[in-house]
């Protein structure tokens, strides 16, 4: 009874991992640039931000006093953030072939700057720029985004 106990319970996690693993989401992309202090929030853990890090929907990216970071998504769409600044990737959807395009970015508060990529490019529509204050609709362009918190 013990051995058939012991099979099961190893059958069992042999199962579960492979599931696990493919439960795991694409990467969204990948931190290109940081100084000073930056950090990833990935749900409940904060975690120092890399060069060539992987940034993955609903991460919040962050600078201190003398942070800046760099990050290119996987349409290379690429935002920087300067000092004390917060950013949510609330949602991120590149797969063209599957009409599946979305790009959700909350400047929460501080300095940030946006060039669009192949998203904004094959669908307008499906980009937001969200602040405190005002959604921003993009049509392929450049900007830069200063929020001050309320």
């Amino acid at each position: 009874m013990r051995v058939h106990a012991a099979i099961v319970a190893i059958v069992s996690l042999l199962v579960a991992v492979p599931a696990r693993a493919a439960e795991q989401p694409a990467p969204a992309g990948q931190i290109k640039v940081v100084s000073g202090s930056a950090f990833i929030v990935r749900g409940d853990t904060v975690l120092p931000a890399a060069v060539g890090q992987r940034v993955f929907e609903s991460d919040k990216v962050r600078t201190g006093s003398d942070g800046r970071l760099g990050i290119t998504l996987k349409d290379d769409t690429r935002f920087s953030l300067g000092p004390n600044s917060e950013v949510h990737l609330e949602r991120f959807a590149y797969a063209p072939a599957e009409g599946h395009l979305a790009l959700a970015l909350n400047v929460v508060r501080g300095i940030a700057a946006y060039v669009s990529g192949r998203i904004a490019k094959l669908s307008p529509d499906a980009v937001r720029l969200e602040t405190p204050g005002a959604i921003v609709g993009v049509r392929g362009t450049t900007l830069a985004l200063s929020v001050s918190p309320k």
